[in-house]
C-alpha cells in the first residue's frame, strides 16, 4: 500500500483489513478452510499484525472465520447441516421482510424489483448462472431494504454472509436457476400486488426449496 494511503490510526487499520478480508471471503476469493496467515495479510494490506488479528476476531464473531487452537485462523467451513439451519432462520426473517415490503414499497422501488426480475430471466435464458446468482442476491437485498425492518436486515446480513459457498454451488447446479427463477418471480408478483401474506408465502416456498436443494 502506498505510504500516503496508509491508515493513520490502529482502528482505521483494523477497519481497512476487516473490510477487505470480509469482501474477499464474500466474493469467494478466499476458500473455506483457507489458512489466514497474519504476517502475509499484514503485508498484503499494509497494516500491522495487531490490526489483522483484531480484524480476524471481528470476523470470527460474524461467523466467517474460525480460530483453530495452535494452528491460527482459517476461513470458516459451513457444513450442509449448518447451511440448512441458517436457511431455516432466513425463511422466517426474509418472509417478514417480504411482507413488510409488500406494504411499504414505492412505485419506483417496485420498478427496480421488476427490472431485477427481467435481468434474472435474461441471465437464465443466456445460461449465465453466476450472473444469475449475483442478481438473486441483489433481489433479496432490495426486498430487505425496502421492508424498512432494520433489525431483520442486520440479522440477515450476518446469516447470508455465511452461505456464500453454498449459494455459488446451488447456482451452478444444472436446472437450479430455472427453478429458482420462477420462485423469485412469484415473490416479485406478490409484492407488486401489495399482498403481504402472499409475499411471505412466496419467500417461504422459495427458501423451503433452497433447503431441499441443500439436502440433495
Amino acid at each position: 500500500m502506498p505510504e500516503q494511503a496508509r491508515p493513520s490510526t490502529g482502528e482505521q487499520a483494523k477497519q481497512l483489513a476487516l473490510g477487505q478480508l470480509r469482501q474477499a471471503i464474500l466474493r469467494g476469493e478466499m476458500a473455506p478452510a483457507q489458512r489466514l496467515v497474519e504476517n502475509e495479510l499484514a503485508e498484503q494490506f499494509g497494516v500491522t499484525r495487531a490490526s489483522i488479528r483484531a480484524a480476524l476476531i471481528d470476523l470470527e464473531s460474524q461467523g466467517l472465520v474460525e480460530r483453530i487452537r495452535n494452528r491460527g485462523s482459517r476461513v470458516r467451513v459451513v457444513t450442509v447441516e449448518e447451511a440448512v439451519a441458517i436457511t431455516e432462520c432466513r425463511l422466517v426473517l426474509e418472509g417478514l421482510c417480504a411482507a413488510k415490503a409488500a406494504v411499504a414499497v414505492s412505485d419506483e422501488q417496485l420498478a427496480e424489483l421488476k427490472e431485477l426480475g427481467a435481468a434474472m430471466r435474461k441471465a437464465v435464458a443466456g445460461g449465465e448462472p453466476l450472473t444469475y446468482s449475483d442478481l438473486n442476491h441483489e433481489l433479496h437485498a432490495r426486498i430487505r431494504e425496502f421492508s424498512g425492518q432494520r433489525t431483520a436486515v442486520e440479522l440477515l446480513e450476518r446469516l447470508n454472509a455465511q452461505l456464500v459457498r453454498h449459494r455459488f454451488q446451488l447456482a451452478l447446479r444444472p436446472g437450479r436457476p430455472q427453478q429458482s427463477l420462477n420462485e423469485h418471480l412469484a415473490m416479485i408478483e406478490a409484492i407488486e400486488a401489495r399482498d403481504p401474506q402472499a409475499a411471505e408465502a412466496a419467500v417461504c416456498a422459495h427458501l423451503t426449496s433452497v433447503i431441499e436443494a441443500l439436502r440433495d
